[in-house]
C-alpha cells in the first residue's frame, strides 16, 4: 500500500540520513516517533474495516509523504541545515496523528476485549467462485484426493488443497464431498466456510446443522463454545466422518478448530482448502495437493462448454481466434468462464471475437466483483510489510519476467526492505518476502534452481490487473499503458512507469512531479535517433538533446531510474544523471564509458547497463568511493581498477554482485562479494598463462566465468574459495583438461557444478576413488568433445541431476551412475544413442530393482 511504503521510507531516510541530527534536534525526533506510531497502525490496519482503513491510509500517505519531501529535500542542501520548515512539518504530523488516533481508538478497545479464540479476522470469501460446470480437466485431480480421503492411514489425516484465487480448488473439494465412492466411505460429512470474521461458535453451529441436518436446532440456546463442542464430539464419536474445511486463511483459525475433531483411529478425515501453502504445510506437514492452471486443451472446451453448449457446435472460423484468447487466459478457469460470459453476449463473428482478444483486459477489469475481487482477497490478507513488494509488480509490461537478484534490488531501493531482521542481510529479507508471495499464490516461481532457489518470476495476468486497479487506487504508481491525454494538474503519485511504444519526453513536465522518487521506462523516447558513429555498431544510438539535461533535473529526488529504451541506447552516459543525488538504482543503455562524476551519487545502490558491446569497458577509478554499491551488472567485458591508496576511497563494502574483470589488489575492497561474472577482457591485455585466483573472496557463493576463443588469453589456472557453492565455466579448455578434478573436487561447500565448450581436446576423463565431490547436487556438461567418462557412484555421492548438452562424441554415461541414491534426473539433449541408450539402460536396470525414483529426458538424439 502506498501509505505503508511512505511511512517505511519516511523511518529509512531519518534512521540512515539524519542519525546524529535527530539526537540534536527534538522537531525531527517527534517526527520520527509519529511515523513510527504509523507504522505501528498500518501493522495492524487488517483489524478495521474496509472504509476506515482508506482514510487512515490516505491521511497516512499524505502526511508521510510530504515530511519526506522536505527532510530529503533540506538532506540535499548539504551541510546548510535549518530547522524552520520541520516545526510547520512536524505539527501537520502530529494533527494527523490526532486525527488517526480518533479514527482507530474506538476500534482498538473493541479488538482488545475480544481474545483470538472468539475472533480472528479472516478475509474469506463466499463467492460461488466457479459452478461444477466451469470446471474441466479435473479427473486425475479427483482420483488423488480420493485415493487420500479413503486410503491409509487409520489415523484421522488432514488432506490439503491448494491454488491462487479462481483456480478451482473449492469446485474439486465439492466433486469429492458428492462423490458416490465418498458418500458410501464415510458416515458422517459437515461443510464449514469460514467466514470472514471466523468466529468459534458459528463454526460448531454450522458443524452441528450438517450433522443432524436441522437448521437452527441449537441457535436460540445459550451454550458457550465448551458446550457446543461437546456436542459436536458426542455426534461424530465412534462414525468414520469427513469435514471439509473451506478456504482457511489463518494457522490461527485452524489452531482454533483442529481439536474440535477427535481421532478415533477409523480413517476420519479432514479436507482443507487454502491460498496459502504455509498455512496446508502447518496444517499437514506432508506436501499439499498443488492444483495447476488448465491445459490450452482444457482451457478451450471449457469455453465451448460456456459459449456453445455442450454439443461444442462453433463455427470453425473462430476456433484459432477462440484458442489465442484461452492463452490470453493464462489457464486461470475464472477468467476463461468470465471471457465465456462476455462471448456468448456478443455477435459470432470472427471480428467480433478479435475485438474480445484486444481488449480482454478491459473486459475482466469492468467484471471487478466475478474476477479482480476474488483475487483481491488474497491482497487484503497480506501482512502490510509485503503490499508494497507485491503493488511494485505493476511497473513492468504484460509478461515481463523478473530476475529474481534484480527484482529484490529495486525492493530495497524503494525503500519496502527497511530492516534486517534476525541478523539477515537485506537481500536475505528480501527473498523472504518474494517467497512468501509465492506461497500465497499471488507470485509465479518461472524457474527455480535445482534447490529450489528462485531464478525468475513471474505474475499472472489477472493478478497484474488487479495490482495495476489496486496500485492506481491507492496512489501507490500510475502506470501510462496507452499514450496519455494529458491532465490538468500533475499526478499526486511518487512512482511511474510508462509502458507504452512510444512516449513524449514532453509530457513527463506535464504528467511527473517534481517530487517524483521512480521512474520506469519502457518506451521509446522522442529523441533524434542517429546512426551509432562506432564503426562496430550498426543499430541507432538517441543523439544527446538539451531537453534530456532539463527532464532529470527537473526531479531532484529521484531514487529510480530504470531506462529500458526499447534497445536503443544513448551516445554516451547521460552527464545529468550524475547531478540525482538521491538516486539508488540506476538501468541505463548507453555507449563509451562511464564518466568520473558518477561518484556523485553517493547513495547509489545498484547500477545496471543493459545490451552487449565488443569492447571493454573501464569503470573510474572514483568509483571506489561509492560505498553504498550493492550490485553492479554491466552486459560487456569491464574493467574494474585497483583502488589505489587515495585517501578518499572507501572501498565498497556492501557489493553483493559484480560482473566484469579485474586484478587481485581489488580484493579488500570487496569483501564481501558474493555473485561474480567474470569476464576475459577483448582486448589486447597481456592475460597470457594467466591464472585466476579468487579465493580471498571468502564470502563469494557464486562464480561464472565467461573465456575467449583467443588460445593465447585464456586462464590456465583458478584457485577457489571454500565458500563457493555454484560454479559455472564458458571455454576454459586447458584447465578442464589438467586442473578440472584437483581444484573443483576439494570445494566442500560446491553444490552446483556448469561446464559449458570446455575440454575440446580432452577425449577421456577419468576420476580416481580420491575425486568426490561431496556435496555436488547438480552437473551439466555441454559443448564438450568428451568421448570416454571414467567414474563411479562414489565420485558423486550426492548427485541429484545429471544434465548433458551437446556432447555428441560421449560413448556412454557411467554405468554406476544407477546407484547413486540420491540421483532424480538424466537428461540428454543432442547426444549421441549410444549415450541416450546407456542413460536408458541405468533407469532400467534400477526399475527392475523397484527403484521407479529415477527419471530419464532425451531430447533429440545425434546419430554417430
Amino acid at each position: 500500500m502506498a501509505a505503508y511504503s511512505a511511512v517505511i521510507s519516511l523511518l529509512q531516510t531519518l534512521e540512515q540520513r539524519t542519525p546524529e541530527l535527530m539526537i540534536r534536534d527534538q522537531t525531527l525526533e517527534s517526527i520520527h516517533a509519529t511515523a513510527h506510531y504509523f507504522h505501528d497502525v498500518l501493522e495492524n490496519i487488517r483489524r478495521f474495516d474496509h472504509e476506515k482503513i482508506k482514510t487512515l491510509e490516505e491521511k497516512i500517505r499524505v502526511a508521510a509523504s510530504g515530511a519526506e519531501d522536505v527532510v530529503e529535500l533540506k538532506i540535499s542542501q548539504g551541510s546548510n541545515w535549518t530547522f524552520e520548515n520541520l516545526i510547520q512539518v512536524a505539527e501537520k504530523m502530529n494533527t494527523t496523528k490526532q486525527q488517526v488516533m480518533d479514527i482507530v481508538s474506538h476500534d482498538v478497545h473493541q479488538i482488545l476485549e475480544l481474545s483470538v479464540d472468539s475472533l480472528i479476522s479472516t478475509p474469506s470469501t463466499s463467492y460461488p467462485i466457479l459452478s461444477d460446470s466451469d470446471q474441466l480437466g479435473l479427473e486425475d485431480d479427483l482420483k488423488i484426493i480420493i485415493k487420500r480421503l479413503t486410503g491409509p492411514p487409520s489415523d484421522i489425516d488432514i488432506v490439503t488443497i491448494t491454488g491462487m484465487g479462481g483456480i478451482g480448488k473449492t469446485t474439486l473439494a465439492k466433486k469429492a464431498y458428492d462423490h458416490l465412492t465418498i458418500r458410501y466411505h464415510f458416515d458422517v460429512f459437515a461443510w464449514l466456510t469460514i467466514s470472514q470474521e471466523f468466529r468459534c461458535r458459528n463454526v460448531l453451529l454450522e458443524a452441528l446443522h450438517c450433522i443432524l441436518g436441522k437448521p437452527d436446532s441449537f441457535d436460540s440456546y445459550p451454550y458457550d463454545e465448551n458446550e457446543l463442542a461437546d456436542l459436536v464430539q458426542k455426534q461424530l464419536k465412534g462414525r468414520r466422518y469427513l469435514v471439509v474445511v473451506d478456504d482457511i486463511w489463518s494457522s490461527d483459525v485452524w489452531d482454533s478448530i483442529r481439536g474440535i475433531f477427535p481421532n478415533y483411529n477409523n480413517g476420519s478425515r479432514i479436507l482443507l482448502t487454502t491460498r496459502e501453502n504455509e498455512v496446508a504445510m502447518y496444517a499437514n506437514s506432508c506436501s499439499p495437493h498443488e492444483m495447476s492452471l488448465l491445459s490450452a486443451e482444457n482451457g478451450w472446451k471449457l469455453l465451448c462448454d460456456k459459449v456453445f453448449g455442450p454439443n461444442n457446435d462453433h463455427p470453425p472460423e473462430l476456433e484459432e481466434i477462440g484458442k489465442e484468447i484461452v492463452e490470453k487466459c493464462q489457464g486461470l478457469p475464472l477468467t476463461i468462464s468470465v471471457i465465456a460470459g462476455h462471448l456468448s453476449k456478443v455477435v459470432r463473428t470472427l471480428e467480433s471475437w478479435k475485438d474480445v482478444a484486444r481488449t480482454l483486459s478491459k473486459i475482466i477489469a469492468s467484471h471487478p466483483d466475478k474476477c479482480l475481487a476474488v483475487l483481491g482477497l488474497s491482497y487484503h490478507h497480506l501482512p502490510s510489510r509485503l503490499k508494497p513488494c507485491f503493488l511494485s509488480m505493476s511497473s513492468f509490461p504484460e509478461d515481463f519476467r523478473f530476475e529474481t537478484q534484480i527484482l529484490i534490488q529495486l525492493w530495497i531501493a524503494e525503500g519496502f526492505i527497511r530492516t534486517c531482521e534476525n541478523g539477515k542481510s537485506l537481500e536475505e529479507v528480501a527473498i523472504y518476502y518474494l517467497e512468501d508471495l509465492i506461497s500465497r499464490n499471488l507470485l509465479q516461481a518461472r524457474k527455480r534452481r535445482f534447490n529450489g532457489e528462485i531464478k525468475t518470476c513471474g505474475i499472472h495476468d489477472l493478478l497484474r490487473e488487479f495490482c495495476l486497479t489496486e496500485a492506481e487506487m491507492t496512489k501507490h504508481m500510475h502506470v501510462e499503458r496507452t499514450h496519455p491525454t494529458l491532465p490538468t494538474q500533475k499526478h499526486n503519485v511518487r512512482r511511474f512507469s510508462f509502458q507504452t511504444e512510444y512516449y513524449s519526453v514532453d509530457d513527463c513536465y506535464k504528467l511527473l512531479p517534481p517530487v517524483s522518487r521512480s521512474i520506469y521506462l519502457f518506451s521509446k523516447l522522442n529523441l533524434p535517433i542517429v546512426p551509432s558513429t562506432e564503426s562496430h555498431l550498426s543499430s541507432p544510438i538517441y543523439r544527446h538533446d538539451p531537453i534530456i539535461h532539463e527532464l532529470f533535473s527537473h526531479f531532484n529526488l529521484l531514487r529510480v531510474l530504470s531506462m529500458n529504451n526499447k534497445g536503443v541506447p544513448f551516445e554516451s552516459f547521460p552527464l545529468v544523471i550524475t547531478e540525482l543525488f538521491h538516486l539508488r538504482y540506476l538501468q541505463v543503455h548507453f555507449e563509451g564509458d562511464i564518466p568520473e562524476s558518477i561518484s556523485e551519487l553517493q547513495n547509489l545502490q545498484t547500477l545496471i547497463s543493459s545490451g552487449t558491446f565488443p569492447f571493454d569497458m573501464t569503470l573510474p577509478m572514483k568509483i571506489w568511493m561509492m560505498k553504498n554499491l550493492r550490485y553492479i551488472r554491466l552486459d560487456r567485458p569491464t574493467y574494474l581498477p585497483s583502488p589505489g591508496t587515495q585517501s578518499l576511497v572507501t572501498g565498497m563494502p556492501n557489493l553483493q554482485e559484480f560482473s566484469g574483470h579485474f586484478t587481485d589488489e581489488v580484493f579488500s575492497g570487496i569483501p564481501n562479494l558474493k555473485r561474480l561474472i567474470f569476464h576475459l577482457p577483448n582486448n589486447k591485455r597481456s592475460y597470457r598463462c594467466w591464472q585466476l585466483d579468487i579465493s580471498r573472496l571468502t564470502k563469494l557463493e557464486s562464480f561464472k566465468y565467461y573465456g575467449t576463443f583467443l588460445t593465447a588469453y585464456r586462464v590456465k589456472r583458478f584457485y577457489f574459495p571454500a565458500s563457493l557453492r555454484r560454479l559455472s565455466l564458458t571455454q576454459c579448455n586447458e584447465f578442464f583438461e589438467t586442473n578440472i578434478s584437483s581444484t573443483v573436487v576439494m570445494l566442500p561447500n560446491l553444490e552446483e557444478l556448469k561446464l559449458k565448450q570446455c575440454g575440446d581436446m580432452l577425449k577421456t576423463w577419468r576420476l580416481s576413488d580420491e575425486d568426490k565431490f561431496k556435496s555436488l547436487k547438480l552437473l551439466l556438461l555441454s559443448g564438450s568433445s568428451l568421448k570416454h567418462w571414467e567414474a563411479t557412484s562414489d565420485n558423486f555421492p550426492n548427485l541429484k541431476r545429471l544434465v548433458l548438452k551437446n556432447c555428441y562424441r560421449l560413448q556412454e554415461i557411467p554405468a554406476d551412475f544407477g546407484e547413486i541414491g540420491t540421483l532424480e534426473s538424466i537428461e540428454l539433449h543432442n547426444c549421441s544413442t549410444t549415450a541416450d541408450d546407456s542413460a536408458r539402460e541405468i533407469v532400467q536396470e534400477q526399475e527392475e530393482m523397484g527403484n521407479y525414483f529415477l527419471k530419464v529426458y532425451i531430447h533429440k538424439s545425434r546419430r554417430k
